[in-house]
Parts: structure tokens; C-alpha cells; sequence
């Protein structure tokens, strides 16, 4: 099978068997037709993670992610990984290597090679995290810029490091997904930007191990031009997340029209998860029946 071929077949359907198990069991809600992925805090009022979880199948999602799952204990992932099979979900991503926000670092494309290798053993000890949780995407960052460093000397550093990543990755039917953030509200100083900035060092790494997490939030703000994004970049797309602008909140919060984005992607039978990277806009168990609604306004476009 080529290269490309396992890249198209990558985001449509490296997520199907999670799906076809998750018919098994009953909900006490109609399930959504999209792989939407609560997150630790989204139903804060029912409980700790475990009956987070349960709360949210029972809703009708059928996947979860946890940014922080790799700083958490073997007992804790265990325990995860028990709550969703049992639930028939799907686990989406965890950060594999968590950038050290406070400094600016790593420098991945630094003359210095020593935030590289410390980046690679990040990768190394993710893929224990990885298996433990039943998990085929981990998000990586791919640092700051220096500003000592030519861009595009930067850029081969950092395709060169995310190639070598891929060789450790691949081998284990695991995808690292390269955020872009944006550098106007959230992030300024990132490396990575834009899904098209994203697309060619995924491209220049040419590894199926090697994908672009299209985070919609950031991109709105750095980019928008949303949907024919997508559309150009799709082939190197391994992972999407919602969240609306201005407020990171859930969709119908802000400007980005979901609804004509959830017909886009189910046109195109988009069958991963979709990571609801952000806030509730009202808090309590008020803005969590507002989460919800949300949901199943977008999910009824």
C-alpha cells in the first residue's frame, strides 16, 4: 500500500472499530453522528473523570480525549481505558510532549540539537501512554521560533526531527498530529501557525506516521478560510478540534458557522474524533445542558 494511499484512509477510517463497537451497548440518548470528544471538565458536576465519562456516553458521544493523560499515573490511564472500552468509546489524543509555555522552549529548529533529542525521548515514552489507552493519535507541538535562526533553516530542522519521530512512531500504528496555534490571541512565538504551514512540514517528513491536528479555533484566528482549508490540506489532516471564536467556547457561541462545517465533514465521511477543545460558556450544570444542546444543534445540520 503507498504512502498516500495509507494517509487517505487514515483519517476516514483508522477510528471505524472503535465505532462499530461502541453499537453494542445502549445510551440514553440518541448517538451523535460524529465522533465529538468531551474532555475532563466538559460535565464537571457529575463526578470525577470515571463518571464524567459514563455521563457523556450516555449523552450519546462516543469519544473522549485528555491533553494531560501522559502526566497522569499508570493506574489513572488504566482506569480511563476501562471507563471508555466499557462505554465502547474511543479514545482520541493526549499531548505527547508538553511545551514548557513559560519558556518559550522547545527550539526545535535551534542550531542546538538538545531540545531535538529531548523532544524524541518525549515520542519514546509516549508510546507506552499511547498503548495503555487504547489511543492512535498523541498531539505534538512543534515549538517556538528562535529568533536567531533563518525561517527556513528552522523548518528543515523541524521536518527533519518530525521524520525521525515518524520512524519511532509508525512501527507501533500510531500518528503524532503537529498542532498549529495562533499567535494573535493565545500563543505568540510558536513555530507552527497555520494547517498550510502544518501541511508542508508533514509533507517535507512524508511519513503516515506524520499528520496535521486542524484545530479550528486557531485557525479561524490565524487564517479562517475554514472549509477550503480543509479541503486542500485534507490528505495530511489526522485529527480535528472545534471550538468557537471569540471565547474558545462551544460551537454557536461565536462566529464559525459548525453547522455548515459537520456537513462538510459527514459529506466527506469523516469517521474520527473530533476533539471539543474548549470551555463551556456558562458555567455549571446549566452551561453543560447548554454544551449538549449545542452539540446536537450542529450535529442535526
Amino acid at each position: 500500500m503507498s504512502r498516500r494511499t495509507l494517509i487517505a484512509a487514515g483519517a476516514a477510517a483508522s477510528l471505524l472499530p472503535a465505532g462499530i463497537a461502541a453499537q453494542r451497548r445502549g445510551s440514553n440518548a440518541a448517538r451523535f453522528s460524529l465522533g465529538y470528544a468531551p474532555h475532563e471538565g466538559s460535565f464537571a458536576s457529575r463526578g470525577g473523570r470515571v463518571e464524567q465519562i459514563a455521563y457523556a456516553a450516555d449523552q450519546g458521544f462516543t469519544a473522549w480525549e485528555d491533553n494531560e493523560a501522559a502526566t497522569r499515573s499508570v493506574a489513572d490511564q488504566t482506569a480511563m481505558a476501562k471507563a471508555l472500552a466499557d462505554r465502547g468509546m474511543t479514545m482520541g489524543v493526549f499531548v505527547a510532549s508538553m511545551p514548557q509555555w513559560a519558556k518559550s522552549r522547545p527550539l526545535l529548529g535551534a542550531g542546538d540539537g538538545a531540545d531535538r533529542e529531548g523532544f524524541l525521548a518525549d515520542i519514546r515514552a509516549s508510546i507506552d501512554v499511547a498503548k495503555r489507552l487504547n489511543a492512535t493519535r498523541m498531539t505534538v507541538v512543534t515549538g517556538f521560533m528562535d529568533p536567531k535562526v533563518p525561517v527556513d533553516i528552522q523548518t528543515a530542522r523541524v521536518i527533519d526531527v518530525m521524520r525521525r519521530a515518524g520512524e519511532i512512531v509508525a512501527p507501533h500504528g500510531i500518528a503524532m498530529v503537529m498542532e498549529p496555534l495562533n499567535t494573535r490571541t493565545n500563543h505568540p512565538g510558536v513555530y507552527m501557525q497555520t494547517v498550510a504551514q502544518g501541511y508542508a512540514v508533514a509533507r517535507g517528513a512524508n511519513s503516515p506516521a506524520v499528520k496535521v491536528l486542524a484545530d479550528l479555533y486557531h485557525e479561524q484566528i490565524q487564517s479562517g478560510n475554514l472549509i477550503p482549508t480543509l479541503a486542500t490540506c485534507w490528505n495530511e489532516i489526522g485529527y480535528i478540534q472545534f471550538g468557537d471564536n471569540p471565547g474558545r467556547k462551544e460551537p454557536t457561541t461565536g462566529e464559525i458557522n459548525y453547522r455548515s462545517i459537520v456537513r462538510w465533514l459527514r459529506a466527506k465521511r469523516y469517521a474520527g474524533v473530533i476533539g471539543m477543545e474548549h470551555g463551556n460558556s456558562v458555567p455549571g450544570r446549566p452551561g453543560e445542558d447548554r454544551l449538549i444542546a449545542a452539540y446536537r444543534e450542529i450535529d442535526a445540520a
